[in-house]
């Protein structure tokens, strides 16, 4: 548990290991598979990886998935890609074809669900992926990517990617389930304001 006094220092320090685990990665495999959070809570981590932290990644190596997206255009402002675009991707020298969206264009959730298990297995070529870093935030009553407390998503177990109806706006959405986050090698909790306390996890970055 690391607990600072305010979202700049805990963006600060959540940047720092970042960086330490990205370059570890590619010094050992060669590449690095980042999976981001939406929201609010992570906008300064990425501003300060896409500035201050920028030239000390190797984006090139860096593949970028998403733990979960609100089923929107991937331009509408709820968008949890266009967040990360607008706050880090359209910043740093990472390819196109490295960045892979949720694809929300597509008529039926379940499908688009299906296709970015596809693109996970694509580029993992695993029963279940390994992300390299998955980050996440918490949400007031416990949910964390878009599994909210009492879901049935809770309780997959063989599929990596599904489809969800939340009960926030908008409510339909797609997330990485539990197995597919919890076969990550590391995983961190962005967590900001105290009314999320008793939701916390053992292991997070709390301001």
């Amino acid at each position: 548990m690391c607990v600072f006094a305010d979202v700049n220092e805990f963006s600060l320090r959540a940047a720092e290991a970042a960086v330490r685990t990205i370059n570890e990665s590619v010094q050992s495999n060669g590449s690095f598979s980042l999976a981001l959070a939406g929201g609010n809570t992570p906008r300064t981590l990425y501003r300060l990886l896409s500035s201050q932290f920028r030239d000390r990644i190797p984006w090139t190596k860096v593949q970028v998935f998403w733990g979960d997206e609100r089923y929107v255009p991937l331009d509408d402002p709820r968008s949890n890609y266009r967040m990360a675009r607008e706050s880090l991707l359209d910043a740093v020298p990472c390819p196109a074809e490295n960045v892979h969206p949720m694809p929300t264009e597509l008529r039926d959730p379940d499908v688009a669900a299906r296709d970015y298990e596809k693109t996970l297995r694509g580029y993992f070529s695993k029963d279940w992926p390994r992300f390299d870093l998955v980050l996440l935030g918490i949400g007031e009553e416990g949910h964390t990517a878009s599994l909210f407390p009492g879901s049935p998503a809770l309780e997959e177990t063989r599929r990596g990617v599904v489809a969800v109806k939340a009960p926030v706006e908008p409510p339909q959405r797609l997330t990485l389930t539990l197995p597919a986050l919890t076969h990550a090698a590391n995983v961190y909790f962005l967590v900001s304001g105290s009314n999320k306390a008793q939701a916390l996890p053992h292991s997070h970055w709390i301001a």
